[in-house]
């Protein structure tokens, strides 16, 4: 299919990496501000979910979960065939699909700085550079050197154009690579955050809660719902203390993926109540723009969303490795000192350097603090001490805190790169 005619849509197929709830809510703020153009999910897990859960955002929604994987690969190669423009945020193989079918793609990245590289950058230049493009299956077995950090990276090699949320590290990544490769131009963002969401929620006047509990998504190549949850577990039996700890906070709202339909659980201490669900992405940007307190899992996302409102939150401990490296490299911000953190507990814990290994032992840390009594009063303990560092801060306090993260987070607006990208990708 050839370029669209002038003063028509372009057709956009979307996906996000299925790895908790940003790379799908950092799709949805994409999608959203792209409203004059055909926009077209697909994917499967907790992508999915997300995206059924914010079905404005999309024109069309195709979730493939529970397919058989041949036919799931055909969906998506049936809708690769017929679109104009892919927009992939953290999915590789995605972008590697699109490179197949003579698509233009956008590989968009919010975690750029974290993906772990034990190739050098010269080796995987060299793989994107001899890729067969003949079929996807080729060009997968041609990748599998690659770990997964490392195909994601590829991706911003073999992708038409290259969108990164700015990061600490991100800029040294984008010289390494560029010092070796000649992929595409690489588009340095701002936050990736849904602009008119956070626009609209602002105007939320009335609190209905005295403290919002972030957890995001929560399910990712490990972690699940049902199984590996020892840290949902473990929020399961801290919530109803945190509810005897601070008689401050009389309604509390627990949102994220553990909760989501079918799922949702009321938890009540006295006259304090605790409502654990889900909530719609705007509804919960309601919420966290008129609730005085905050405390989230350290997602990039939710975290930019927070600046944008003006609330300096309150990280919670790690759920995967990820937010291991979020918070190091925040570490010299207030939001980076304050913030709970698994060593709090027991300090001498030794944590592989490695996302999958990282997370699994954060995961069996989260449950041996949860099933011994002793670590479990400490954690208790510590974390009560930094919520109350935390409510002590002062509103100059918090204002400084939102502002030094706005300073080292700043760049382009992701509309202005993205029309960019468009208008080049598809000039008639």
């Amino acid at each position: 299919m050839g370029p669209p005619a002038e003063g028509c849509d372009v057709r956009i197929v979307m996906g996000a990496q299925t790895c908790g709830f940003g790379p799908a809510s950092e799709l949805v703020a994409v999608s959203r501000q792209l409203p004059e153009h055909e926009r077209v999910f697909v994917g499967d897990g907790v992508s999915a979910v997300f995206a059924r859960r914010n079905p404005d955002a999309f024109d069309h929604v195709y979730d493939t979960s529970g397919m058989p994987e041949q036919a799931a690969a055909a969906v998506i190669d049936d809708l690769l065939r017929g679109c104009d423009h892919v927009v992939s945020v953290m999915d590789a193989d995605l972008v590697v699909r699109s490179v197949v079918a003579r698509r233009p793609v956008t590989m968009v990245d919010t975690l750029f700085s974290f993906w772990r590289l034990a190739h050098p950058p010269a080796r995987i230049h060299e793989l994107c550079l001899s890729m067969p493009r003949s079929c996807f299956a080729s060009a997968d077995r041609h990748l599998t050197p690659l770990s997964p950090h490392e195909r994601v990276v590829a991706a911003h090699l073999l992708a038409t154009h290259s969108v990164v949320q700015n990061f600490p590290g991100v800029a040294e990544r984008a010289a390494e690579l560029a010092a070796v490769a000649t992929g595409p131009e690489m588009h340095r963002t701002g936050s990736i955050v849904d602009v008119e969401g956070l626009r609209n929620a602002v105007h939320t006047i009335e609190p209905e809660y005295d403290l919002l509990l972030n957890i995001g998504g929560f399910k990712n190549f490990f972690l699940d719902f049902d199984v590996n949850n020892d840290y949902v577990l473990l929020l399961r039996r801290w919530i109803p203390d945190l509810l005897r700890d601070w008689p401050r906070f009389r309604r509390v709202l627990v949102c994220g993926g553990p909760f989501g339909r079918g799922r949702e659980r009321t938890v009540t201490v006295g006259r304090r109540q605790a409502d654990c669900c889900l909530l719609r992405q705007r509804d919960l940007l309601q919420v966290a723009a008129s609730t005085a307190d905050y405390l989230l899992a350290p997602g990039l996302t939710a975290l930019h969303e927070a600046i944008a409102l003006g609330r300096l939150p309150l990280a919670i401990h790690e759920q995967h490795y990820a937010h291991v490296f979020t918070m190091r490299a925040l570490h010299g911000t207030l939001f980076g000192r304050s913030g709970g953190r698994f060593t709090d507990v027991v300090p001498s814990h030794d944590l592989p350097e490695d996302d999958f290994a990282g997370t699994v032992a954060l995961a069996e840390l989260a449950g041996r603090i949860r099933e011994d009594d002793g670590l479990y009063a400490k954690y208790r303990r510590t974390f009560n001490e930094r919520i109350e560092q935390y409510v002590s801060l002062t509103a100059p306090q918090r204002r400084q805190g939102v502002e030094e993260l706005g300073r080292l987070l700043e760049g382009e607006p992701v509309h202005s790169v993205l029309t960019r990208v468009l208008n080049t990708s598809h000039a008639t």
